[in-house]
């Protein structure tokens, strides 16, 4: 991915084999939610958030890049988008978020502004 979401590159606090399930997720306005999946695959690296009752149970898959800070003591990690960002992101699709190239330029797109829905 060329725009670099892809990747934990710059998260503070992250270190590579950490396993990040669990953790509380906290948007820039807010609590969204918890890590109910991550991967540090090259080039989809991403976490999935449970939502759960915020919005109605539904997960969310947040590129790596998205993160800007993990606490390993507190199991939290920081994004760097709002809860209407996060609330208005395409639909996870668990069955295509890694193989399928243009499902992930999708959300690459909305992420960076590149592309609408």
């Amino acid at each position: 991915m060329s725009s670099g979401l892809w990747g934990y590159e710059g998260t503070e606090g992250y270190a590579a084999g950490t396993d990040l399930t669990g953790y509380r997720v906290e948007a820039t306005d807010g609590h969204i939610g918890k890590v109910d999946k991550h991967t540090e695959d090259v080039d989809t690296a991403h976490i999935v958030v449970d939502t759960g009752p915020w919005i109605f149970g539904r997960e969310v898959l947040l590129p790596a890049g998205t993160l800007t800070r993990v606490d390993t003591t507190e199991k939290t990690v920081w994004v760097n988008r709002t809860k209407d960002e996060i609330k208005n992101s395409p639909e996870y699709d668990k069955d295509r978020h890694t193989g399928d190239r243009a499902y992930r330029d999708r959300i690459d797109g909305y992420y960076t502004g590149g592309t609408a829905l």
